[in-house]
C-alpha cells in the first residue's frame, strides 16, 4: 500500500478502498439513473455526484467507471441487459483498476505535501491542470478516458477554472465524475455543465449492515450499541465508523447536549469541548464535531424551508461559515478550539433568530 494510500482522505481504516469495492449498498435509483443514461448511447460528458459524506459517492462513481470499461459499447447486448451496474472483480478491467493501473482512469485528487506525511489542504492547479492534459492523451483501452474529481469541494478557485476548458468541449468518449458533498456551492459554470445526482443518507439498517460486514471496524460491538452508532451516524457509514472508535459516542452525545442547550450556551461545557478537540490528537474527534454540526443545521434547514421558518437564512450562513473556518482550520493547522466557540456562538445568534 503506497504512502498517499494510507493518507487517502475517502479511504476508511480496516475497510477496502472505494476502488476495489464491488457491493454498492443503497443507491440503487442514482444507479438506475446512470445505467439508463449509459446505455442510451447519449451518456453526459459530465456529472456532479452529490450528498454527505461517507455515503457511497466514491463507490458509485468507480463502479459506473468500472461498468464502462468492462463494457465499452453502450449498445452490447450485455450492456442492454444488464440490471445494475454490477461487475465480475476478476475482469481485466477491474484487477487493474483496484489496482490503480487502469490507464484509462485518472483521479484527481488532493496531492502530498512536500514532505509526504500529509495531504495538501486542496486540489491545486498543478494537479488539475495533469487531468486536463489526461484527455489529451490517447485512450488505451476501449475509447473512453474517465477522470474522478474526489472531491470537487477541495477544488481552489484557480483549478476549477483549469477544469472549465474540458467540461466546455470534452473530446468523444470522456467523462467526468465528479464528487461533492455540497454541490450548490460549487463554482456556477461547472455546475451548469454538469448533470446533478445527488445521493440520500443510508438507511440506519444499510449503516448496521455495512459495519457487521466489516468486523475490522465494528469488532465485538454490542449489536444494540452498533444499532445506537447507525442511528446518530445520520446515514453515513465514514461518521458511524469515527463513533465507533473509544469515547467518539460519548463525545457525540456531548456535542449533541450543547445544541439542544441553544440558544443558551455553557462556557464551561464548551472549554471542556474545545480541549478535547485542540492539537494533533482532537483531528478525529475535531470532524465527528463539525459533522455533527453540519447535520444539526442540514436538518433546521430542510424543515425550516417546509415551515418557512424567518431563520433559515441565519442558518445557511453558519452552515457556509462554519465549513469555511473548519476547511481553514486544517489547511493552516489553526487552533481549534477558539473556533469551537464561536461557531457555538453564530449557531445561538441564529437560533435566537
Amino acid at each position: 500500500m503506497s504512502d498517499g494510500e494510507l493518507l487517502d482522505h475517502d479511504r476508511l481504516d480496516e475497510a477496502p478502498h472505494p476502488r476495489a469495492t464491488f457491493h454498492l449498498i443503497g443507491h440503487k435509483a442514482a444507479e438506475q439513473t446512470l445505467l439508463d443514461a449509459y446505455r442510451s448511447g447519449r451518456m453526459h460528458h459530465a456529472w456532479i455526484i452529490g450528498g454527505e459524506e461517507g455515503i457511497g459517492k466514491a463507490t458509485l462513481a468507480y463502479r459506473l467507471a468500472r461498468f464502462i470499461f468492462a463494457h465499452p459499447e453502450p449498445a452490447a447486448p450485455d450492456v442492454v441487459e444488464a440490471k445494475d451496474l454490477e461487475v465480475d472483480p476478476n475482469v481485466p478491467a477491474a484487477r487493474r483498476m483496484a489496482q490503480q493501473a487502469h490507464p484509462d482512469l485518472f483521479v484527481l485528487k488532493r496531492g502530498l505535501t512536500k514532505d509526504g506525511r500529509s495531504l495538501m489542504g486542496e486540489i491545486s492547479v498543478a494537479e488539475a491542470r495533469r487531468a486536463v492534459n489526461f484527455f489529451s492523451t490517447t485512450a488505451g483501452e476501449g475509447g473512453w478516458r474517465i477522470t474522478i474529481v474526489d472531491t470537487a469541494d477541495d477544488l481552489n478557485t484557480n483549478a476549477a477554472n483549469a477544469l472549465l476548458k474540458v467540461l466546455e468541449e470534452p473530446p468523444p468518449r470522456s467523462l467526468f465524475l465528479i464528487l461533492s458533498s455540497a454541490p450548490k456551492r460549487l463554482l456556477p459554470t461547472i455546475r451548469s455543465r454538469c448533470r446533478t445526482l445527488l445521493l440520500k443518507p443510508l438507511s440506519d439498517e444499510d449503516v448496521t449492515g455495512v459495519l457487521k460486514n466489516l468486523p475490522e471496524l465494528a469488532g465485538d460491538t454490542d449489536p444494540d450499541e452498533l444499532s445506537r452508532i447507525a442511528g446518530a451516524a445520520q446515514g453515513s457509514v465514514r461518521r458511524a465508523a469515527a463513533l465507533l472508535a473509544e469515547d467518539s459516542l460519548a463525545l457525540h452525545d456531548q456535542i449533541a447536549a450543547l445544541l439542544n442547550r441553544l440558544p443558551d450556551l455553557d462556557p464551561s461545557a464548551l472549554h471542556a469541548l474545545a480541549e478535547k478537540l485542540a492539537g494533533r490528537e482532537g483531528t478525529a474527534s475535531f470532524e465527528l464535531f463539525i459533522g455533527a454540526i453540519q447535520d444539526w443545521l442540514h436538518e433546521r434547514l430542510t424543515l425550516g424551508a417546509a415551515r418557512q421558518d424567518a431563520r433559515l437564512a441565519a442558518w445557511a450562513t453558519v452552515w457556509e461559515k462554519t465549513g469555511r473556518a473548519a476547511r481553514e482550520a486544517e489547511i493552516y493547522n489553526l487552533d481549534r478550539r477558539p473556533l469551537v466557540f464561536a461557531i457555538f456562538s453564530d449557531l445561538a445568534a441564529a437560533q435566537r433568530g
